[in-house]
């Protein structure tokens, strides 16, 4: 079964475990995102310990095929961002899958 993890979800969690008052929790929140797109935004490496990496990657342009059509068109270069999770987070997923 396949759900999702809100920013409700985080900051119920934030009152329960760690007995914020609500509101504190959601400007704790709201100012770790904000942090964090400030610093992806600056093309900054985003390290959270047991968690993983957020970094901003440069694609350059290249050119691309419609597989339906088998048409070339040119991808213009662009910015992605990408995440890479830590060991210890790909060790309790594995052991959570097994």
């Amino acid at each position: 079964m396949t759900t999702t993890l809100t920013r409700a979800d985080i900051v119920d969690n934030l009152v329960r475990e760690v007995d914020l008052p609500r509101q504190q929790a959601i400007d704790f929140l709201e100012a770790t995102l904000e942090t964090m797109i400030v610093a992806l935004t600056e093309e900054e490496l985003v390290k959270i310990s047991s968690f993983g990496s957020f970094n901003v990657r440069k694609k350059a342009k290249r050119v691309g095929r419609n597989p339906k059509t088998k048409k070339e068109a040119m991808i213009t270069p662009r910015r992605v961002l990408s995440f890479k999770s830590s060991q210890y987070l790909k060790e309790k997923i594995q052991r959570r899958k097994a």
